[in-house]
C-alpha cells in the first residue's frame, strides 16, 4: 500500500479510537440529596418522575431518603422503619375519609456519613399523609413533613428543615456517604416537575460519528487491496 494510503488510514483509524473513548461515560460525580422512592411490596424503586407530577393512588407508600451518593443504588434506599414498613402498619391510626386519600410516607434523613461535617441526622420516621384525592406526592410531602426547602429549580432541598443549608451539591472525593461514584449511570437529583430518566451516555452522534469514521477507514484500506490484485 503506497505511504500515503498508510497515513490517511492510520489518521482515520487514530480518529476513530478518540471518537470512541470520548463516547465513553464520565465519571459519575456523588451529590448529597434527598432522592424519591416508591414502595411496591417490599421493594423500593427510584421514582420515575418528581413529586409534583406523580399522583399516588390511595394506599400508596412513597420514600424520601437523604444521601451521599452517586447512585440509586440499595445503599441510598430508604431504610425500614422497625414495626412500619407497610401501608397498614403506617396508616393504622388513620381511617378512611370521603374525598380523600391515605399515602404512607417514610422518612429517612440518613446517616451521618451522608450528613456530613459531623451532623447527626434525625433518626427515620413514618408519617400517614390524609390529602385531597387528587393530591401530588409533593402535597402528600407537604402535609406531614413541613417546613420544606426548595431551590429556584423545584428541587427538595429540606425535608422537616433537615439539613438547614445545601441544596444537591457534589459530594467531595472521599467524604463518604452512602454510595461511591462510579462509572455506571446516575440519576441527578430530581426537580420536583422533573420527569426522571438517566439523562446520561452519550449521544447518538457520538456513534454515528465512530461509525463514519471507521467505515471510511475500512473503505480505503478495501481499495487499497483491490488496487494492489
Amino acid at each position: 500500500m503506497p505511504r500515503p494510503r498508510l497515513r490517511v488510514l492510520a489518521v482515520l483509524l487514530a480518529l476513530g479510537a478518540l471518537l470512541a473513548v470520548s463516547a465513553l461515560p464520565a465519571q459519575a460525580a456523588a451529590y448529597r440529596y434527598w432522592s424519591f422512592w416508591q414502595r411496591s411490596g417490599d421493594t423500593w424503586t427510584y421514582a420515575q418522575t418528581g413529586p409534583a407530577l406523580d399522583r399516588p393512588a390511595d394506599g400508596s407508600v412513597e420514600g424520601w431518603r437523604f444521601a451521599a451518593s452517586a447512585e440509586a443504588q440499595d445503599s441510598s434506599k430508604p431504610r425500614d422503619v422497625p414495626g412500619a414498613t407497610s401501608f397498614a402498619a403506617i396508616c393504622t391510626g388513620t381511617p378512611p375519609k370521603g374525598g380523600t386519600k391515605r399515602i404512607a410516607l417514610v422518612l429517612d434523613f440518613g446517616t451521618a456519613a451522608d450528613a456530613g461535617g459531623g451532623a447527626a441526622p434525625p433518626a427515620p420516621r413514618t408519617a400517614c399523609a390524609q390529602v385531597p384525592g387528587d393530591a401530588t406526592g409533593a402535597d402528600a410531602l407537604a402535609a406531614v413533613a413541613k417546613p420544606l426547602r426548595y431551590n429556584s429549580a423545584g428541587m427538595v432541598c429540606a425535608i422537616a428543615g433537615y439539613p438547614k443549608a445545601g441544596c444537591g451539591e457534589p459530594v467531595a472525593e472521599g467524604s463518604g456517604g452512602s454510595g461511591t461514584a462510579s462509572a455506571s449511570k446516575s440519576p441527578a437529583p430530581q426537580a420536583s416537575g422533573d420527569s426522571g430518566g438517566d439523562g446520561g451516555g452519550p449521544s447518538v452522534g457520538w456513534f454515528a460519528g465512530i461509525a463514519a469514521v471507521l467505515a471510511l477507514g475500512g473503505a480505503a484500506l478495501w481499495q487499497a487491496r483491490r488496487r494492489r490484485g
